[in-house]
């Protein structure tokens, strides 16, 4: 309804108002669509993303620069799913590059990547350490004890308490400096990481001293690797349990 000046009721509210009102609004295309009403919607857009605490982008097609642009506005961020789908969400290294620039990205403590099979090695190191440094002082790779000692000095998520990565192609390298980036981790989903061996795993439990379960569901890691994991973590819940023979837990991927 339109007032006597002409301007509707609503843009009669304070732009504080109307962010919150926009945080209701789940719908990524229809956060598109209020967006282009008018300066002071887009205004009111871009201040209600800065409010949530949870986005997640699973079932929808985005692409590396409409999430990361979303991402870099939601600075209270605290959980981010980007979960690949059968709409064909993907993100590529390139986009955890962007990401790795976002302010949320020191408050986060939930990750999922699920699935998102454009990210590797380069994508995650660069998500969880400061990409700047290394590429202002790495020149060639360095002894592995050099790697790890370099990683902990500059850590970007460490307030990161779960990390789904599952689906990936990552190795070693990316458990390398989650290790010593996210002293927080709690829990590790890596489904299908079949290129993460041994090495890596128990860089990851040695490091991690608060981690409580891991998710190796399809990893080509033999059966005393594991068991040597919970002789360093006797607590550790490592899924599925099947692999341990103990218990009937059935073979399925947890997102």
């Amino acid at each position: 309804m339109a007032m006597d000046g002409g301007e509707a009721q609503i843009d009669q509210l304070p732009m504080d108002l109307l962010a919150h009102i926009f945080v209701f609004i789940t719908c990524f295309k229809d956060l598109a669509q209020t967006s282009s009403v008018c300066k002071k919607w887009r205004e009111g857009v871009k201040q209600s993303l800065g409010r949530r605490e949870k986005l997640s982008f699973a079932g929808w097609k985005m692409d590396d620069k409409s999430t990361s642009r979303l991402v870099c506005y939601a600075y209270a961020l605290k959980e981010l799913d980007i979960s690949k789908s059968r709409w064909g969400c993907q993100i590529t290294d390139n986009g955890l590059y962007q990401l790795s620039t976002a302010k949320c990205i020191i408050n986060l403590t939930s990750i999922s990547l699920w699935g998102m099979t454009g990210i590797t090695d380069k994508g995650v190191v660069q998500l969880v350490s400061d990409h700047h440094f290394l590429l202002n002082h790495i020149v060639q790779l360095p002894n592995f004890q050099t790697l790890i000692s370099i990683y902990s000095q500059i850590s970007r998520a460490n307030s990161l308490q779960h990390l789904n990565i599952g689906g990936t192609f990552i190795t070693d390298e990316s458990l390398f400096a989650i290790s010593t980036s996210c002293p927080h981790l709690k829990s590790a989903v890596l489904w299908g990481c079949r290129h993460v061996t041994e090495n890596g795993l128990q860089v990851l439990v040695n490091k991690c001293r608060k981690l409580e379960s891991i998710n190796v569901w399809g990893m080509r890691i033999a059966l005393d690797s594991f068991i040597a994991l919970l002789a360093i973590r006797p607590a550790l819940q490592i899924t599925p349990q099947t692999l341990l023979n103990i218990g009937n837990a059935p073979l399925l991927p947890v997102f």
